[in-house]
């Protein structure tokens, strides 16, 4: 493959644009000989950041997205139980891409519920140390510094869930807007209102009000940090 290979990461532009019309920006394979191909109009999120990878179609064959070490392309691999190939296809060939809706608006809702987490967690003087926004499992881990003897009991625990729970609320009642900006160094910052910042490749709602059935299900302590687990939804499309 040439150098020069352009991709547009469409899906850090619109989180709603599930299908897309466009070309193929190259082809390759791996070591095993299995082709995959890169879209320049790329809708599809790779793994990563703690978030999960889109599921999606590149024509009628069901793809999985990754980002190629070599390239930096997200470029995508037929499922191995498809019995199909993307080989066929040539750089500069027009296909559909779509994603599964249902499942990027719930990557998303997971996402966004985590820094908005993130931001109460800070409030109560925690310090982020890790996070994973996959459905069944996500959870917000801090260390909790000079706050750790406050967390002792499981009373404690709760009444810290209950601060976490109602400073959550509170921002989704004030629909705080959900914006994204390069920042000096050209990094993607995400932004929930002037709630919180931090630097982010993931999906994201538009607004805090899109999402719904945020529940913090458990605050841990674990190996000296705080677990946060929670749950969340997209609010239906209107």
């Amino acid at each position: 493959m040439s150098d020069g290979h352009h991709q547009t990461a469409v899906y850090l532009e619109d989180t709603y644009l599930t299908a897309i019309t466009g070309h193929v920006a190259a082809t390759g394979g791996t070591a095993d000989s299995a082709a995959w191909v890169a879209v320049r109009e790329n809708i599809f999120h790779p793994q990563g950041g703690g978030q999960p990878a889109d599921r999606g179609w590149l024509g009628e064959c069901e793809v999985a997205p990754a980002r190629d070490a070599e390239t930096g392309l997200v470029v995508l691999h037929p499922r191995d139980d498809q019995g199909r190939t993307l080989g066929d296809l040539a750089e500069g060939d027009v296909v559909a891409a779509r994603v599964d809706a249902d499942l990027r608006l719930l990557h998303a809702a997971l996402h966004t519920a985590g820094h908005l987490i993130e931001a109460a967690g800070r409030a109560q003087g925690w310090v982020l140390a890790g996070s994973i926004h996959f459905p069944g499992q996500a959870r917000i881990e801090f260390t909790p510094g000079e706050t750790a003897a406050s967390l002792a009991g499981p009373e404690d625990r709760e009444k810290a869930a209950d601060r976490l729970r109602t400073r959550v609320a509170s921002a989704i009642a004030d629909d705080l807007p959900v914006t994204a900006e390069q920042d000096d160094e050209g990094r993607r910052v995400v932004r929930l209102g002037d709630l919180h910042a931090a630097p982010c490749g993931g999906t994201h709602v538009r607004s805090l009000a899109d999402l719904a059935d945020v529940t913090i299900t458990a605050v841990k302590m674990k190996k000296g940090r705080v677990r946060v687990s929670y749950t969340a939804s997209h609010r239906p499309l209107k």
